[in-house]
């Protein structure tokens, strides 16, 4: 943990601009989790803990079989690891009880002896608290089972991304209009590898389908009514399986969802836990969407839920916002579990910005270079959303900052496969993490640099054994059949590099924008070690690395505003509803301004920033997002997006608005001006 002077603190809170109790900041990922933290004089700390709650140290000294000292980077005081357990990196096993600490000493007692442990091996100390509260706890001093002073936390996490891709999500039931039971396992049809000759469809996350008496026409008028009590042993049964978790997605539920929300309180009286509905969630048609994004959104509540109320459960009192992909903060009861899927990513997208514009530069690419993935995005002034996106299998429609992200981190694996050599996408994760790290790890990008002299082992947050990585390295060498070192490692590196790369391309030349017209913010943990490499490849001619470039993340959390989107359907001809824009408008402007006062935020705090327009040419399926202006035409803010991405705008085709949004927010903070200075690092 380190602390500087007085400072800066983030605005764009309910009240917390006046800082008056401890405001924590904290990005879980899939390695690390980043803090900073605001204490009530306007001190800022930082604490950097692995995301599974663990604190990393070497053996100095064993007094005898049960005291050890230890050499660590973190400051913990007396008693700070009741409650703790410890083991040595590598050896298994739940580990010994930790039954006193003292820290001026280094000193660990511990409630019986520890077999193998000697001077020089690495160790971790485990909290039975989430990663978060343990960072919370070092920030603020507070050993347990003190309480922790009253905070205001707000939260980026991964949790919900990890279940979704590894399928730890609860098992969830769907409610669909009968005739449509297979939707998601017929899905699109798109071959995701089009000359594959086995084609191995992923499974729907759904674990049972229950198809629903009941029709609405398309203008959502009743065609056929619901038919609860057939449906009520269907779902008592599945509740006394222990299916407890549902999605209800009915036809046409986006024009009318009456029958979804009576469906919903049958579902609940019949013992469901949970149930999302389609049409709270995703007001807008395309069936099949609506179905995905319920079924991920409720698989995963009890996944997002339990973990919040753990994080909950370590705060005495205070508050607790959570990050969505959006880039906005959501208070942790009104949060979907949908919106958290790039929860931490737009964390770094918000950071990344504000360094950008306090530096001068409003337009930059950004690079957050983690342990397990690297994310990037573009701001140009303001933030490029997408409304729809695909994260594993699932395709979800929610606001989402326009995020592309590569399995390119530091703990990606680097081997080789018998004919090349690959990087990622498989990771180390935190546990066991690279090689260097000492529990048994793979040859990962961490321990290239490592093994090139790109890192000092000395200013790294947890012990690094780099003749462990000379083993990880020597295992690949043999199975290339001994070749030489360095050409190897460089080439690891220029694969990653590539990679990387790439993803900057796609957000940027694939979309008609030129990436060397555009300033890099390099952050993360490893970005500043690739920024410059990934830039000449690029034609990037400024690389912006600001302060606390490993926890901006976090600082990006800091900065965030307590944001809400609404949104409509319209699917109209442009010309037919103009004269109706500014009205749809205002009223959906006055519906998220009353959603983020809800929060506690005084209205007059409030600022709609964003009024959108998803526009296409009839007959197209996608859109273009354009901001709408009182004093501009519309048709013509769309023709110029248009002849920007494709180069030429087609004749004689009408425009079509396919939906409007709202975005609604506390207001942004205001950067300082003027740029930064440059000096040495000590």
């Amino acid at each position: 943990m380190s602390s500087e002077e007085p400072g800066t603190t983030a605005g764009g809170g309910a009240g917390e601009s006046a800082v008056r109790r401890w405001q924590v900041w904290a990005d879980t990922g899939g390695t690390f989790t980043d803090c900073l933290a605001v204490d009530p004089s306007g001190r800022m700390l930082r604490a950097k803990v692995l995301s599974s709650s663990a604190l990393r140290a070497t053996v100095a000294e064993v007094a005898a079989p049960h005291r050890l000292r230890l050499v660590a980077h973190w400051d913990a005081p007396d008693g700070f690891f009741s409650g703790c357990r410890f083991r040595l990196l590598g050896s298994g096993g739940d580990g010994v009880a930790v039954t006193g600490w003292d820290a001026a000493g280094g000193w660990l007692e511990l409630a019986g002896p520890v077999d193998g442990a000697a001077a020089g091996r690495v160790c971790e100390v485990l909290s039975p608290e989430e990663a978060p509260v343990l960072a919370a706890r070092l920030v603020t001093g507070t050993a347990p089972p003190a309480p922790l002073p009253e905070m205001a936390m707000r939260l980026a996490t991964t949790r919900g991304t990890n279940a979704l891709l590894e399928r730890r999500g609860a098992p969830t039931a769907l409610f669909i209009t009968r005739g449509f039971a297979d939707l998601l396992r017929i899905g699109t049809q798109q071959r995701p590898e089009l000359f594959a000759l086995e084609v191995i469809r992923p499974q729907p996350l759904a674990a049972a389908v229950v198809e629903v008496d009941e029709r609405l026409a398309a203008d959502g008028s009743v065609v056929e009514p619901l038919d609860l009590e057939a449906l009520r042993p269907r779902a008592a049964g599945l509740a006394a399986a222990g299916i407890t978790t549902a999605a209800v997605a009915l036809m046409h539920s986006y024009r009318n969802p009456a029958h979804e929300e009576r469906l919903a309180g049958m579902l609940l009286e019949c013992g469901f836990t949970h149930v999302s509905p389609s049409a709270a969630l995703a007001p807008l048609i395309t069936l099949l969407s609506r179905a995905e994004t319920a079924v991920v959104d409720a698989t995963l509540a009890p996944v997002i839920s339990s973990y919040l109320d753990r994080v909950r459960g370590g705060l005495a009192s205070g508050t607790l916002h959570v990050m969505t992909s959006a880039g906005g903060l959501v208070g942790a009861g009104a949060f979907h579990p949908k919106d958290s899927l790039l929860s931490g990513p737009a964390g770094g997208v918000v950071g990344a910005a504000l360094a950008g514009r306090r530096s001068g530069l409003p337009r930059v690419v950004t690079f957050d270079m983690g342990g397990t993935s690297t994310d990037v995005a573009r701001v140009d002034s303001d933030y490029e959303y997408v409304f729809e996106h695909v994260v594993g299998d699932a395709h979800l429609v929610a606001p989402a900052l326009a995020v592309e992200t590569v399995a390119a981190g530091g703990g990606s694996v680097c081997r080789f496969d018998g004919q090349r050599l690959l990087v990622g996408p498989q990771s180390a994760g935190a546990s066991p993490g690279p090689a260097c790290y000492g529990a048994g790890g793979p040859l990962t990008l961490t321990d290239v640099n490592l093994l090139l002299g790109r890192l000092d082992p000395e200013r790294f947050e947890i012990p690094l054994d780099e003749a462990a990585a000379r083993r990880a390295l020597d295992g690949v060498l043999r199975a290339m059949g001994g070749t030489a070192a360095e050409p190897v490692l460089a080439g690891f590196l220029e694969i990653a590099n590539e990679r990387m790369a790439d993803a900057i391309r796609r957000i940027s030349l694939r979309r008609g924008y030129d990436p060397a017209s555009y300033a890099m913010v390099a952050f993360g943990g490893a970005g500043a070690q690739h920024a410059c490499a990934v830039a000449a490849l690029l034609g990037i001619t400024t690389v912006l690395v600001p302060p606390d470039a490993g926890l901006l993340s976090a600082a990006g959390l800091g900065h965030a505003v307590i944001e809400r989107f609404v949104q409509r359907q319209v699917l109209a001809p442009l010309a037919s509803v103009t004269d109706r824009l500014a009205a749809w408008l205002e009223a959906m402007a006055a519906e998220a301004v009353a959603a983020v006062a809800a929060e506690g935020v005084a209205e007059d705090e409030v600022v709609v920033r964003r009024r959108l327009l998803n526009l296409r040419f009839a007959g197209q399926d996608s859109t273009l997002a354009v901001d709408h202006d009182a004093a501009a035409a519309p048709q013509a803010a769309f023709a110029e997006a248009y002849r920007s991405l494709f180069g030429y705008v087609p004749e004689g085709r009408e425009v079509e608005v396919e939906s409007v949004r709202v975005v609604a927010s506390t207001r942004p903070a205001v950067p300082e001006a003027g740029r930064p200075t440059v000096g040495g690092v000590p």
